[in-house]
């Protein structure tokens, strides 16, 4: 490891130069840069693109089992002190087992309490922060003491005490959240470390090597080499949607829902996906799906510059195994030749069920047309489904449940070969609301 730090320079209000203190346990990404007197305690990581730069407002403190994330930034004005848990002064002082994410600033002087969370992008100046403070994505904290244990949401504008007085306390799932974020970033750092030790490495290569071919044989395995590779969960059609999406330039999200709460649309998100890369975004999904594995999941694209979801896509369902060599791992629709449909009753009711379409399927139509939405359907063949060139297929202007569901049926018949895709579309705003591929070629 070759870790980028250096003495800070000389300045009208220091020639003492003083070097970053650096302990043995803790690793250091060589991308990142450390300058001055930072003092870095046992079992810190400290990841790529970070600066920690301690050359006007000195010193900063890390303290033990602290990750500082990607791309995140420490400065101290060179006025300004807060008081550590040692009782001296400090520009920026960060306790132990902290998280601070990806691209958040911490500009000193500023106290980070013991088990704290700074969400991405979340800005801490002229504050402090008391134990166990959870502050979530985009936030600015500036100017305030929060008390311990308090929850700060995403977007929040916190700049006056009687702001931060009136905070909400971090809730159970917060706190388990930090904490399980603190663990793996652990597990990181000994990877790391792992990887710059032969002896440490060479046995876990040599593993690997031996068992690469019969993972690889049962198409059970996902090189990330190029960033593509065979996930072991999602089914072949997930991985290339997710691949379309990120050719697009999308974003891709996750939401699970319980099977009381699906019939109500009542999704919940899952740990947002961060990543560009195909392979670490597929690592996610495997875990949302893990994590969630008797609910409804599925995966959605985000236009970043729209704001808004393309190409939702149920990826498990209760229940359902989600390896790839099963082919419904989105809502099944068998074509059928029946024209039953619906069946009738003397009740004359619209909520009967299909001889062919999938229960799911009939509760999404049902869903839909009770939110006043118009039905659409899409079709593509094998060859163009890879570059998602979707066609429409005529018009379903019916707004009975039973009608509607006697032309899906008619669709699925004429393309039994092809995808086909149910989408839901907001006659007042003109965009669609939902994207589900209801049948595949030969599922």
């Amino acid at each position: 490891m070759v870790v980028r730090s250096s003495a800070a320079p000389p300045t009208p209000w220091s020639r003492k130069l003083p070097k970053p203190q650096i302990h043995k346990t803790a690793y250091i990404h060589s991308f990142s840069n450390i300058i001055g007197d930072v003092r870095i305690g046992p079992n810190v990581l400290i990841a790529p693109g970070t600066s920690i730069r301690a050359d006007e407002g000195i010193p900063f403190f890390i303290g033990e089992g602290t990750n500082i994330q990607d791309g995140v930034v420490l400065h101290g004005l060179e006025k300004g002190r807060v008081k550590g848990d040692d009782q001296e002064p400090y520009s920026i002082w960060i306790g132990k087992n902290a998280s601070i994410t990806h691209l958040a600033l911490i500009h000193g002087p500023a106290y980070v309490g013991d088990d704290c969370f700074i969400g991405f992008r979340s800005t801490v100046f002229n504050a402090r922060l008391g134990e166990g403070c959870i502050v979530m994505m985009h936030a600015l904290v500036q100017d305030v003491d929060i008390p311990p244990g308090k929850y700060v949401p995403s977007g929040a504008l916190i700049t006056t005490q009687q702001q931060a007085d009136r905070l909400p306390d971090a809730q159970a799932v917060d706190i388990e959240f930090a904490h399980h974020v603190v663990c793996v970033n652990a597990a990181l750092r000994s990877g790391y470390h792992c990887a710059e030790d032969d002896k440490c490495i060479m046995p876990i290569r040599n593993e690997l090597d031996k068992s690469y071919g019969s993972r690889s044989s049962n198409g059970n395995s996902y090189s990330n080499g190029n960033g593509q590779g065979q996930s072991s969960h999602l089914s072949s059609e997930a991985v290339q949607q997710v691949r379309q999406l990120l050719e697009q330039g999308y974003r891709i999200g996750t939401e699970h829902v319980d099977k009381r709460r699906y019939r109500t649309g009542s999704w919940q998100s899952c740990t947002p996906i961060d990543s560009k890369q195909e392979s670490e975004v597929v690592a996610a999904l495997e875990t949302c799906l893990a994590n969630h594995p008797e609910e409804y999941v599925r995966l959605f694209g985000i236009d970043p510059k729209a704001k808004r979801r393309t190409s939702e896509q149920i990826i498990q369902r209760p229940g359902e195994q989600t390896s790839s060599a099963n082919a419904t791992s989105t809502v099944a629709a068998k074509p059928s030749t029946s024209t039953s449909g619906f069946s009738g009753s003397s009740g004359g009711s619209n909520s009967r069920s299909s001889s062919s379409l999938n229960p799911e399927v009939q509760a999404q139509v049902r869903q839909l047309i009770a939110q006043g939405n118009r039905i659409g359907l899409e079709h593509v063949d094998k060859r163009r489904f890879r570059t998602g060139s979707w066609q429409s297929c005529p018009a379903i202007e019916a707004k009975q449940e039973s009608e509607v569901a006697r032309a899906l049926e008619a669709y699925l018949a004429e393309y039994s070969n092809e995808y086909v895709r149910l989408v839901g579309i907001d006659p007042s705003s003109k965009r669609r609301v939902l994207e589900q591929v209801i049948q595949r070629p030969g599922g």
